[in-house]
């Protein structure tokens, strides 16, 4: 399936901002179960500056300045993917979880050297006891890892309730576990919070949802984690929406938490207050 996804967000200024830097991670990427055919990307005002490069995580971000008096800015971005699934591995295909963390904490191979910079906290993403501590029902010994994997997903997706009035981008991950309620990037914070706290490599994964799937976060940036697994590399979970992607998400960036990988972000000379429009929609490619 070829999935076209368009990304409009406008920034609406009470008054002129003078001059502005911004920096946004909103091309696609290739690899493991999608294929870019084409990228866009349209700022108005036209900037004065703009580069693109490959970020330390291997996404494609591209950062612009604007130094003509503007009052409004608008960012869109035209990609079409063509999606490329693959089943996930049967669970008892994959390691005890903690034959996996040996092979981590010995980096066993370079996959696994690679993957050990995924298990430690980051700046949005906390480690530590009570992290460990919700994750371990689910992490019961001898476990596999894709089976451990799956129940804390599940469990998160039923034990928490998705609110978008219940957090911020800022809300700590910690108060997100007593609360019990916040959106997909809390949800991926907390999944990865707890994955880490066991010692076990994972990433933050950002993008979107196909729309009109029913599915909780599309119409807007979609976010999920990933577990490593030698052998087979990363494997996708969606906590907000109980699901292994598969076709229907469309990644964006990796990192180690939203912070490496916000959609768009910057500072403004100027400006006031602030209205941010963010519009999203992702489907299927006319013939």
């Amino acid at each position: 399936m070829v999935l076209t996804v368009s990304h409009t967000t406008t920034y609406l200024y009470r008054d002129t901002v003078s001059i502005c830097h911004t920096e946004v991670h909103l091309a696609p990427r290739s690899g493991i179960g999608q294929r870019v055919v084409s990228h866009e990307l349209e700022v108005r005002p036209e900037p004065d500056f703009s580069a693109s490069r490959t970020d330390y995580f291997g996404n494609k971000m591209t950062c612009f300045s604007i130094h003509e008096p503007h009052q409004v800015l608008s960012i869109e971005s035209r990609s079409v993917v063509e999606m490329r699934p693959e089943e996930p591995p049967p669970t008892g295909l994959t390691p005890p979880w903690e034959v996996v963390r040996g092979e981590v904490r010995r980096a066993s191979g370079e996959e696994a050297f690679r993957a050990s910079e995924f298990i430690f906290a980051s700046p949005l993403v906390k480690t530590g006891p009570a992290f460990a501590a919700y994750a371990s029902p689910s992490f019961q010994p001898g476990r596999t890892l894709l089976e451990a994997g799956m129940d804390l997903c599940h469990r998160i997706y039923t034990e928490f309730r998705y609110d978008k009035r219940a957090t911020t981008i800022s809300t700590p991950v910690d108060e997100v576990l007593k609360t019990r309620g916040g959106v997909c990037q809390d949800f991926a914070h907390l999944m990865i919070a707890c994955l880490r706290s066991l010692g076990l490599p994972a990433r933050y994964v950002s993008g979107y949802l196909r729309s009109g799937e029913h599915s909780t976060g599309a119409e807007a940036s979609h976010a999920w984690c990933a577990l490593f697994c030698p052998g087979f590399g990363w494997l996708d979970f969606d906590p907000t929406n109980d699901v292994m992607p598969q076709g229907n998400h469309v990644t964006l960036a990796v990192g180690r938490d939203y912070y490496d990988v916000t959609p768009v972000k910057g500072v403004a000379i100027g400006g006031a207050d602030q209205i941010v429009n963010v519009a999203v929609e992702v489907l299927p490619a006319r013939s």
